[in-house]
């Protein structure tokens, strides 16, 4: 990503930006032709936390107010989530992990094409479609909402090998031997850890369906890996390093996309190897999980540079 533009002009530009996509028709019945989309942020707020931002869509001639963490809102217009995100808001997310994690699989050496995936948090299948790209060759999709198994159906058909919609703090016996049965060995998740969207329960499950050796692959908000971050899934990320349940293999701190005021946003990618489960103690009472590590600077943090 650039990092040449000036803010204030960038400012200016995002909250002024309009783009129009049309995209091609739809199998959702919902969305039997294609839609004119037009994007704008006519009164872009400064000091806005990412999951209070918002914006203007004009659909077909329909405007619409939508928060851009109105996930299902958006997966239901084809075409909507990637004119916000990657067209105007210039996400970089899942080719950054990607290209990391390929990275790392060659010094071991080892190839993408051993890998068994669970995408989580998956959305519409943008991740997977650039997984698919690296030739890896089995790759299970998993969300909390259907509209974002729908959109993948309706979006990317062919980049899924399965697609569950499931609440991993409450798998259902058939969900854990379905999960369990696709023998997966390498956890994804980009840009859904951190905010509530994926709480630390339903990660350290997720974690726990990998085969152990395995691989971890995430984007995360830098801020949630600052040593005085004490939220329940910074200090499990931590513990799990501090006690040896993954290794750090390779971080990179890079922009994910840009705010609607036109700030970078960064994130760090971390690509790391698993060796063991987490404790099924650590996940029980996830507000006490590793409350003895405290506030000063551990193993966790000084491997990712904070």
């Amino acid at each position: 990503m650039g990092g040449t533009r000036h803010p204030a002009a960038a400012s200016k530009r995002a909250s002024e930006q309009t783009l129009m996509r049309t995209t091609g028709p739809a199998a959702s019945p919902n969305s039997k032709r294609p839609a004119r989309i037009a994007i704008s942020f006519p009164h872009a707020e400064a000091g806005l936390d990412q999951d209070e931002e918002w914006f203007i869509a004009e659909i077909d001639g329909r405007r619409r107010r939508l928060r851009i963490h109105d996930y299902d809102e958006l997966y239901r217009v084809p075409g909507l989530y990637e004119a916000l995100v990657y067209d105007t808001l210039e996400c970089t997310s899942p080719r950054r992990i990607s290209d990391l994690l390929e990275s790392v699989l060659a010094d071991w050496p080892l190839s993408p094409a051993g890998l068994r995936v669970l995408d989580l948090g998956a959305g519409n299948g943008c991740v997977a479609e650039v997984l698919r790209g690296l030739k890896v060759p089995h790759i299970v999709g998993l969300d909390l909402i259907p509209e974002a198994c729908d959109a993948a159906r309706r979006d990317r058909a062919d980049v899924y090998d399965d697609y569950l919609v499931a609440d991993l703090c409450d798998l259902t016996p058939v969900q854990n031997e379905t999960l369990r049965g696709h023998r997966l060995n390498c956890l994804i998740t980009v840009a859904a850890l951190g905010y509530g969207d994926v709480p630390p329960l339903a990660f350290g499950t997720a974690f726990n369906l990998i085969r152990s050796p395995g691989w971890l692959a995430m984007t995360i908000k830098e801020d949630f890996l600052d040593p005085d971050d004490q939220s329940g899934f910074a200090r499990l990320m931590r513990r799990m390093i501090d006690e040896g349940v993954v290794a750090i293999q390779a971080h990179h701190r890079y922009c994910h996309r840009r705010s609607i005021n036109g700030e970078q946003l960064f994130y760090v990618a971390v690509v790391a190897r698993k060796d063991r489960d987490v404790p099924r103690s650590w996940l029980d009472d996830t507000a006490d999980v590793g409350s003895e590590i405290g506030h000063e600077p551990d193993h966790a943090s000084l491997l990712l540079g904070r």
